[in-house]
C-alpha cells in the first residue's frame, strides 16, 4: 500500500453542483467507511449528495452512466472485491474499472474511482477510512472527482 505522496482531499471552487454517489452492497462495514468519506469530502462544499447502492461491483458501471445522463455533474462509484480462489475477481475488477473509465469518457462527467481491489479483508479495511485505517479511499475518490470537475471547467472557459 503506497500512502505517501496522496493529494490531500481538499475540494476548491465546487458548489451548486450535483453529485451522486454509487456504492455496491457487498461487505457492509468496509462499504460504510467508504460512503462516510465520500460524504465528508462532497458535505465539505455545501453539497449533500445523492446515495444510491446497488447489488455489487460489476454493476457500477450502469449505475454511474445512468447518474451521468440523468444530469449528475460528478458521480462517485464506491465498491470492494475481495481476492477469492476463483477468477471471478479478475472479471469484476476489470469490468468495473473499464465501465467506469467508459462512463466518463463517453459522458464527459467525471467519476471518481472508488473501488478497492484487494487480496484480503484486512487490506480493505486498512483503505476504506474507517477510524484504525491507514487510508480513506472513498474521500479520495470524491475529492479527484470534483477537483477533476473544477479543471475541465476552467478547461471550458
Amino acid at each position: 500500500m503506497s500512502a505517501t505522496g496522496a493529494p490531500e482531499d481538499k475540494v476548491v471552487g465546487f458548489t451548486g453542483q450535483r453529485v451522486v454517489i454509487v456504492a455496491s452492497s457487498w461487505h457492509d462495514v468496509i462499504m460504510d467507511g467508504l460512503i462516510a468519506g465520500a460524504q465528508r469530502v462532497i458535505k465539505s462544499t455545501g453539497i449533500t449528495p445523492q446515495l444510491h447502492r446497488v447489488p455489487g461491483t460489476f454493476e457500477l458501471p450502469i449505475a454511474a452512466m445512468a447518474a451521468a445522463k440523468s444530469g449528475a455533474d460528478v458521480v462517485i462509484a464506491l465498491g470492494v472485491v475481495i481476492r477469492g480462489g476463483t477468477p471471478h475477481f479478475d472479471y469484476v475488477c476489470n469490468a468495473a474499472t473499464d465501465g467506469i473509465l467508459r462512463v466518463s469518457l463517453d459522458t464527459g462527467v467525471p467519476v471518481g474511482f472508488g473501488v478497492l481491489t484487494c487480496d484480503n479483508e484486512k487490506q480493505a479495511l486498512d483503505r476504506c477510512g474507517l477510524p484504525k485505517s491507514k487510508e480513506d479511499k472513498g474521500a479520495q475518490a470524491a475529492a479527484a472527482a470534483l477537483n477533476t470537475w473544477v479543471v475541465l471547467n476552467q478547461l471550458k472557459g
